[in-house]
């Protein structure tokens, strides 16, 4: 197991290239876990998918407004910036994250039925279809 592990350096030295500097935050992982995570931070955090970098990141930061993690928020909100988000793209973000966590707090608070739920949620879709092909 641990052959496989890359070492530390090497590590390192991708990150150096890659970002100007090796981040403190990987600094404290652990040697058996840090080729993993910075593997996971590639692939999530720079190379992305379906989504593009702004449409993660203003994601990453409607969560971490909503977990209020000050370092998240932090990094989320620069990086919105540096794949071209404005601000008004990060504000309504943010808006967007407080409503949704302000609805599943009251729904879930409420105990509201979830099979009664779905149905409603359905129909509203179903409904939205037939208006949009009227048009």
């Amino acid at each position: 197991m641990w052959e496989d592990i890359m070492e530390r350096s090497k590590i390192y030295e991708e990150m150096e290239q890659m970002l100007g500097l090796v981040p403190s935050m990987f600094k404290s992982i652990p040697d058996a876990s840090l080729e993993l995570e910075w593997s996971l931070f590639k692939t999530i955090q720079l190379e992305g998918g379906s989504l593009d970098g702004k449409q993660r990141e203003l994601i990453g930061l409607g969560i971490s407004a909503v977990t209020k993690c000050r370092y998240c928020v932090y990094f989320h909100t620069v990086m919105a910036k540096l794949n071209g988000a404005t601000d008004d793209e990060i504000q309504e973000a943010i808006h967007y994250a407080k409503a949704t966590a302000g609805w599943s707090a009251y729904v879930n608070g409420m105990q509201l039925d979830f099979e009664e739920f779905t149905k409603e949620i359905d129909a509203v879709c179903a409904h939205v279809r037939e208006m949009n092909m009227q048009n």
